[in-house]
């Protein structure tokens, strides 16, 4: 994220805030020290992204899910090392 100083802000303000608004947000300094953050308002922000269910009918989970794996669990647990039950 660059960081414009607020002299050149002003003098810029019209293209900064349209690349802002284009998801290219910017950072306002005054002498140096950052000042203000400058992002679109459409722009998601903290506890606004959203995460869960982001690949939401992209994945099929089959119906037998939770029984997957189910006879080698079973085995490992009861001390069975082969396949023959030994």
């Amino acid at each position: 994220m660059k960081t414009i100083n607020i002299h050149e802000a002003k003098t810029q303000l019209s293209k900064l805030v349209e690349e802002a608004a284009n998801g290219e947000p910017f950072v306002i300094a005054k002498a140096g020290k950052p000042m203000v953050k400058v992002t679109a308002l459409a722009a998601p922000t903290g506890v606004e992204v959203k995460r869960l269910g982001f690949m939401a009918g992209q994945i099929s989970v089959p119906n037998d899910f939770d029984r997957m794996g189910g006879e080698e669990i079973e085995r490992i647990f009861a001390g069975v090392t082969s396949m023959d039950g030994k």
